[in-house]
């Protein structure tokens, strides 16, 4: 059987895109910092170019940059600090609470259970010991056991380093050169494929735009929400909490759980004593239920919308297998990189269906 000379050619550079796909693979570690720089970069140029060129008060690019990657450190790190009144108010309550709730459902096991003819006897004052003894550690203990932990992962420890100083300096260069680097990628492209390649690129840039303008929409309201549903049940942590969900929702499934827990936690060790366990379910419920709710039936399609087209199914694969492939940072670009992927099947469809294999 003899192979044309267009299908020889189509075969090197398959071989080609596959080894240079397994090199990558093989380097995730390394590339991982830049490959977060880069998705951050993309999404920010734009400010920086408005910055450059906004009439009388153009600033010099440098400047912008500098600004811009300022800007989106102290929200990052406003972000993370949101955990930290949480903790602080967690905390004491945990060791407060953590023996009436004890001594309530163990009250309300064994009566339960009885009923199918069950005996169980819970030993409290040694689980309320064992959990009280590590809730009332003190500061030196939580520092020595941190330290350890840091010398026992020491790869660990200077990898999250490493990245948290690589992806801020890569992104300041990435910003900087971030035309130059397109107009030399487009040197790359031959030119009876430029129009292809400009559509293609074109399309997926509107696609990813939509997503990212509509998905900050989407997390600001998220992010009123819940602060506005959790205070009106009467949660001190209300503001902290709702912030942090709607911010976190930018991960799906990863970040509405994690505020779901949280509230959860907040709520049981407010409520328990007082008004019981039942306000702080149905706290959860309706807040956590409306909102799922409203995020799915009218914000995401409203503000996102229809143009990605990824189905449930496909949105739970893609952050299943990025993940597998970039840790934490394959969840984060899992649904952007989807949509390009998306935009690139679409247009292989259409391509095949236009053909004479298709046609017959």
């Amino acid at each position: 059987m003899q192979f044309s000379s267009t299908q020889k050619r189509t075969a090197a550079w398959a071989a080609i895109a596959l080894l240079i796909c397994f090199v990558l693979w093989l380097l995730t570690p390394v590339l991982t910092p830049f490959v977060v720089a880069a998705v951050l970069a993309y999404a920010l140029t734009p400010l920086v170019d408005s910055l450059c060129s906004a009439g009388r008060l153009r600033l010099p690019r440098v400047l912008a940059v500098l600004l811009v990657e300022l800007a989106f450190i102290i929200v990052l790190l406003g972000i993370v600090l949101l955990m930290v009144p949480i903790l602080a108010k967690e905390l004491p309550q945990l060791r407060e609470q953590i023996p009436v709730l004890l001594d309530g459902f163990n009250a309300w096991l064994k009566p339960f259970l009885a009923q199918f003819g069950i005996k169980i006897s819970l030993d409290l004052p040694s689980i309320k010991g064992f959990v009280l003894k590590y809730l009332s550690a003190n500061a030196e203990d939580t520092l020595s056991s941190v330290l350890n932990s840091l010398r026992l992962g020491g790869s660990v420890a200077f990898a999250i380093f490493s990245n948290a100083v690589l992806v801020p300096v890569a992104l300041f260069y990435l910003l900087m050169d971030w035309h130059r680097l397109v107009e030399r990628t487009l040197e790359w492209v031959p030119p009876r494929a430029r129009l292809a390649y400009d559509s293609f690129t074109n399309e997926a840039d509107t696609v990813l735009g939509q997503y990212l303008r509509g998905q900050l929409l989407v997390m600001l309201v998220l992010a009123v929400y819940y602060s506005a549903g959790l205070a009106l049940f009467g949660l001190d942590l209300a503001l902290p909490i709702g912030i942090f969900t709607g911010l976190a929702v930018f991960v799906p499934y990863v970040g509405f759980g994690l505020g779901l827990i949280l509230a959860t936690l907040a709520g049981l060790l407010e409520f328990a004593a007082t008004a019981g366990v039942a306000k702080a379910l149905l706290m959860v419920g309706v807040v956590y239920g409306l909102g799922q709710l409203i995020e799915g039936f009218f914000l995401t399609p409203r503000l996102v919308g229809e143009r990605i087209g990824l189905h449930p199914l496909a949105v739970i694969f893609a952050l299943l297998a990025f993940g597998q492939l970039l840790g934490f940072v394959g969840v984060l670009i899992a649904l952007p990189s989807s949509a390009v992927l998306l935009v690139a099947l679409r247009r292989a469809q259409a391509h095949y269906r236009a053909s004479k294999l298709y046609l017959g």
